[in-house]
């Protein structure tokens, strides 16, 4: 079945200004930044982000991916990166999200939802109502070393797609994503947009021709 819309694409784990601009010029709107992680591929330094973030162009949303559990130390990351989009890829601990959106006034805020089972449908219509988007991944946040994103593997797709027919703001789908599978991922869940890292890469550095591969599956 092909998809009633075509859905904004994010690249994710942009390791310099020059995959940054890779991505923008093949129809990336939004790049991914990802700071210390538990496991998984991408981290690159504050400062490293910091730079990309200024190369960025209006029109494009720079979205830092954090670990971070409490709200102060998200709130010092965003004063030090100026990026316009927060990724919280654990669940807050420390603080509320109204303590970021009183503080970072105009930051948009994205939930990740790492979907393990049905428990994640619950766990996704109470982020909901507080945050401006929801990412729905392949992490596991119960296990010994967390996985908050970068797994390359692909989730239960039913169960995504009954979350993004649940809640009633954009929901970005990742995991496992790649130009083999992306079409029918996205005309199985219909989400408002798509996230990648594995899925367009060759030894960890951005592959044109995947990722041009990626794109033309959307079309």
């Amino acid at each position: 079945m092909k998809p009633t819309r075509i859905p904004r694409v994010k690249i994710c784990c942009i390791a310099s200004i020059e995959e940054a601009w890779v991505a923008i010029r093949q129809g990336a709107s939004a790049l991914g930044l990802v700071s210390d992680m538990p496991s998984g591929p991408g981290v690159i330094g504050e400062e490293l982000i910091a730079k990309i973030a200024a190369r960025i162009p209006p029109g494009v949303s720079s979205f830092l991916l954090t670990s971070r559990q409490d709200t102060r130390s998200i709130i010092e990351q965003q004063k030090k990166t100026r990026v316009n989009t927060i990724q919280i890829c654990d669940r807050l601990v420390h603080g509320t999200y109204e303590d970021l959106r009183e503080a970072l006034p105009g930051i948009s805020l994205v939930q990740v939802i790492h979907i393990t089972g049905k428990e994640s449908i619950e766990e996704a219509e109470s982020a909901a109502d507080s945050v401006d988007a929801l990412l729905l991944d392949s992490g596991n946040q119960f296990l010994p070393v967390k996985e908050l994103g970068g797994t390359g593997r692909p989730h239960d797709w039913s169960i995504s797609r009954e979350i993004r027919e649940l809640v009633g703001i954009p929901v970005f789908l990742a995991g496992g994503l790649n130009p083999q599978n992306v079409k029918e991922a996205v005309s199985t869940v219909g989400p408002f947009g798509v996230d990648v890292c594995t899925g367009v890469r060759t030894k960890g550095y951005l592959d044109r021709t995947k990722l041009s591969h990626f794109f033309s599956a959307l079309f």
